[in-house]
């Protein structure tokens, strides 16, 4: 045989564009593109007749919280979630978990954790926080695939959890990444402004969804975007700021490039699904951070991601147990979507189906330059010598997603009861079949643990 599988009669979500055309694979990688293929040629023969075929997604902000909050979400889990909802490769942050990633002896506990658990290939990140600069060069030697710290207040306080640095430590450990080339992912809010400003909103009885975003405004969260760019143009380290809500923290990073600054633009799929006045409706399962704005904003983010002016899409699905969503005060419950399984397809039908979005600009945000910028050469595209991660997905088959259809620990999700106007019928990793739509997760878990650069 020629092949080991074929993939036939689909239209391939190349780079630049969608080709009606046939896919070979043969040891795990994508050996030949062509318009038909011999079916006899292949061992294995996929129909995509009516579906696009995507390349699957590399989620650059993925939390899993095992170990120390296993009951939040595990690998197994987790892994199973992102294969159902076509992400193929994840690129995990060092927090939620305890002890967090911030140095060599926890980033053994973290891999030991995830070995035979993954459904999808993986990459470790390391933290950067106050007591960790001399950890961060035998992190970095180590192939965590990036660095995450937080100017924005965060933790519990419990020994061995995160986090956030101030000015002074943000500065120092750029200088540090700065010479050993390693990407540092930044979530940029204003921690003196938003914490006094909830204090504030709590002292006034407010308790909605809503009430939380008003205590998070826009320039919060675009003064500390400004104030991160300029140390990492003094330092020159490289930067990627996470889960922008906002246009005016998009064009700040912009100028920021024009200015020399290697610096990359991530948001995620809740801003542009959601809008603050369906919060109140939802309840607490929508609560994040930065907090999801007003239906304005909304559509000024779908022009920059016309425009191109957003580099990647990531999840950042941080899931909890119910517990610590039920509160009926907003601003205690704990911020963070579940989010990883719908990426995909509910921003497939908003853009592509809704608004007419190409998908190649899609899947480009969704795969290929997270792919590129966290340095896994293998993944992100369908093209010739890359690794056989493949989605397909049936445009004409809307469905509305109930909690039954989700693969978390926790079944439940701030988009239950939305509907979405096309689905995920299978996932492939690397050649192999890891979920279809008529009979779940297939085979065990065959993820791999992926050294950036290799």
């Amino acid at each position: 045989m020629m092949f080991d599988t074929i993939i036939r009669n689909g239209a391939v979500v190349l780079r630049d564009g969608t080709v009606p055309l046939d896919l070979g694979i043969r040891d795990g990688k994508i050996t030949c593109l062509a318009g038909r293929l011999d079916p006899a040629q292949a061992a294995e023969v996929i129909d995509a007749d009516g579906q696009y075929v995507l390349p699957g997604m590399v989620d650059a902000h993925m939390h899993i919280s095992e170990p120390g909050r296993t009951e939040w979400e595990g690998y197994l889990s987790g892994t199973r979630a992102m294969a159902a909802g076509g992400t193929t490769t994840f690129v995990e942050m060092p927090l939620n978990t305890i002890p967090a990633t911030t140095d060599l002896a926890s980033l053994q506990i973290k891999l030991d954790a995830a070995r035979g658990q993954c459904h999808v290939d993986y990459a470790p990140m390391g933290g950067l926080v106050p007591w960790n600069l001399a950890d961060l060069e035998p992190l970095s030697a180590a192939g965590v695939a990036a660095f995450k710290c937080f100017v924005a207040t965060c933790g519990s306080g419990k020994p061995g959890d995160f986090m956030n640095v101030d000015d002074y430590e943000l500065y120092r450990g750029m200088q540090v990444l700065a010479r050993t080339g390693d990407l540092l992912v930044i979530h940029c809010e204003n921690a003196a402004l938003t914490d006094k400003l909830g204090r504030d909103a709590r002292a006034a009885g407010k308790t909605r969804v809503s009430d939380y975003v008003a205590s998070r405004p826009v320039f919060t969260e675009v003064e500390a975007v400004q104030r991160v760019l300029l140390i990492a143009r003094e330092t020159g380290c490289r930067v990627h700021i996470a889960h922008n809500s906002c246009p005016e923290a998009v064009d700040a990073i912009h100028r920021a490039i024009a200015d020399g600054v290697d610096a990359s633009v991530e948001s995620c799929p809740h801003y542009f699904l959601l809008c603050t006045e369906e919060l109140d409706a939802i309840g607490p399962r929508a609560k994040c951070s930065p907090p999801i704005r007003d239906r304005a904003n909304q559509e000024r983010m779908w022009d920059a991601l016309r425009a191109e002016r957003i580099h990647i899409i990531g999840s950042d699905h941080s899931p909890c147990t119910p517990d610590l969503k039920a509160s009926p005060n907003a601003f205690d419950a704990w911020g963070g979507l579940s989010a990883c399984q719908n990426s995909v397809d509910a921003m497939f039908d908003a853009a592509v189906l809704q608004r007419g979005i190409d998908p190649s600009l899609l899947m480009r945000l969704l795969a290929t330059r997270p792919a590129e910028r966290f340095r896994l050469g293998q993944k992100g595209e369908i093209a010739i010598g890359k690794d056989a991660d493949v989605v397909l997905l049936d445009p004409t088959r809307p469905y509305t997603l109930r909690a039954e259809d989700l693969y978390y620990k926790n079944r439940f999700s701030a988009y239950e009861g939305r509907r979405i106007g096309c689905r995920i019928t299978r996932t492939l990793l690397r050649g192999r079949t890891v979920f279809r739509l008529d009979s779940g997760i297939v085979g065990e878990p065959a993820g791999q643990l992926l050294r950036p650069g290799e």
